[in-house]
């Protein structure tokens, strides 16, 4: 049996978000750590005003950022070091 749960570390444990009571006690475990995408904009000096701007300026790029081509810029050291 497979579950998947979302849960967060914090003090050298893993905190479950959701009771399982499918799950026997002494189960075994894979817990794989995600990297957020998020950016705490306060600690880079920028507030909510000044995220919205930002936001609604860079709006427009976001076409040609997710385009396919773009892919190559996402390990742009390593394919540099290649040539």
């Amino acid at each position: 049996m497979l579950t998947s749960v979302e849960g967060v570390y914090r003090n050298g444990r893993v905190e479950i978000a959701e009771s399982l009571n499918e799950v026997l006690e002494g189960t075994r475990v894979i817990v794989t750590f995600i990297r957020s995408n998020t950016i705490d904009l306060a600690s880079q000096g920028i507030d909510k005003a000044q995220a919205e701007i930002l936001r609604e300026s860079l709006v427009t790029f976001s076409e040609d950022w997710n385009s396919p081509e773009m892919s190559i810029y996402d390990d742009y050291d390593a394919a540099k070091a290649n040539r």
